[in-house]
């Protein structure tokens, strides 16, 4: 069966998967439960059980030793990531006496590699592991090996299916359906629209593809060619791009590529001579400031996944997880944020660079902040205010 066919699969399934779906939602918010859990807004594989670690308590006391098993360091969203992570995360945590130091590694998308690395750093002793934008499956049995060991795993910005990980993200389908909704009321409902997928195969990349073609099942007007591969990369996306511009003359009325990809989009649009269609952006700031100067150009925005604040969250659940706060379920879901053209305005400068491979980010507190988080902790504490001192010696 072939990506494509899976993906409708998937999004034909969504309505036979009401129960199974909202299993392990009960104890959230009502307004949550509607808005992001709701089983047609859901991506039918998406892990919504009780979560393995409700009554974890981190063995070790602080400072802890974190391992972050990277799966890719080649776009700038991942280079977004790392400045987060290394200029302001760990001297911050390192500030509040709960990290000792974190143990980077990279695996280039090699699964194989990845497995190894998450074994490797379980062995050297690390306290927790997060790893990001992971095959859903393929480290399964390496995250059994870490629980075993007492090491919870932390997938950030997609989810592993394992029962002992604990996933964080935006709900990558609410995000296709806006990219999806977006687009057609931007075209009027009704022409050919470009759709350029992340990593295939990846759970954030094909959750998005079930929320965009959710969306434009509705919308029987609109011919949706693609996908194509843009890897989360704006060289790759752009080469993808302007192929397929090339090999296909006829009439195109816009483009839905996933974020990290857009300003390649551009790229292609602008060396094609072709019409300026309108582009799902992101946050890649190059993208946001092309609109800055060209304000007429699209409607709104979408931030389905700034980078630095989507680490943080995954961060943030992981302290309040090793401190025995207790998440409630296997995944804990925002949404994405929506830009519209006045905020795009007061938030990118006039001197802005379209050549810049930066990234927007609307800030952790918009994101997903403390009073939030609480919501899916049955201890919540403000994580920042533990004492070390006061950490229980495990047995």
């Amino acid at each position: 069966m072939n990506a494509a066919l899976l993906r409708m699969v998937s999004v034909c399934a969504l309505g036979l998967m009401a129960t199974a779906a909202t299993a392990g939602t009960e104890e959230l918010p009502d307004d949550i439960r509607e808005n992001l859990y709701n089983p047609a807004l859901m991506d039918p594989n998406q892990p919504l059980g009780d979560s393995a670690y409700r009554d974890f308590v981190a063995k070790n006391p602080p400072p802890w030793k974190i391992g972050y098993a990277s799966s890719y360091a080649g776009n700038t969203w991942r280079a977004a990531v790392m400045d987060r992570l290394q200029n302001e995360i760990i001297p911050k945590w390192q500030g509040l006496g709960m990290i000792d130091e974190v143990v980077i590694t990279q695996s280039n998308l090699n699964d194989a590699t990845q497995i190894q690395q998450i074994r490797q750093l379980v062995d050297q002793g690390v306290d927790a592991i997060i790893v990001c934008c992971s095959n859903p499956t393929a480290l399964n049995a390496s995250v059994e090996y870490a629980y075993s060991k007492g090491v919870p795993v932390f997938s950030g910005i997609g989810y592993l299916t394992s029962p002992y990980a604990v996933n964080s993200s935006a709900n990558f389908v609410v995000g296709g359906r806006m990219m999806g909704e977006w687009m057609a009321n931007e075209i009027g409902g009704s022409g050919t629209v470009l759709n350029v997928e992340g990593i295939p195969g990846a759970s954030a990349s094909d959750s998005q593809n079930v929320g965009i073609e959710a969306a434009m099942s509705e919308h029987p007007d609109i011919k949706v060619k693609g996908p194509l591969s843009g890897m989360w990369t704006d060289q790759v996306a752009q080469a993808e791009v302007q192929r397929w511009l090339a090999t296909n003359p006829g009439k195109l009325d816009g483009i839905m590529i996933q974020s990290a990809s857009e300003l390649g989009a551009l790229r292609a649009l602008q060396q094609s001579g072709r019409d300026m269609v309108p582009i799902t952006i992101g946050s890649e700031m190059g993208a946001l400031c092309y609109w800055r100067h060209n304000p007429d150009y699209v409607s709104a925005a979408i931030h389905a996944w700034p980078p630095g604040d989507d680490f943080e969250m995954i961060w943030n659940i992981m302290i309040r997880t090793l401190q025995g706060q207790g998440p409630k379920i296997q995944s804990i879901l925002t949404k994405p944020v929506m830009m519209s053209k006045d905020e795009m305005m007061a938030a990118i400068p006039e001197d802005c660079s379209e050549q810049s491979d930066q990234w927007y980010h609307p800030g952790i507190e918009a994101w997903a902040g403390k009073a939030y988080l609480d919501n899916f902790f049955l201890r919540p504490a403000d994580p920042e205010a533990y004492d070390p001192a006061t950490h229980p010696v495990a047995n």
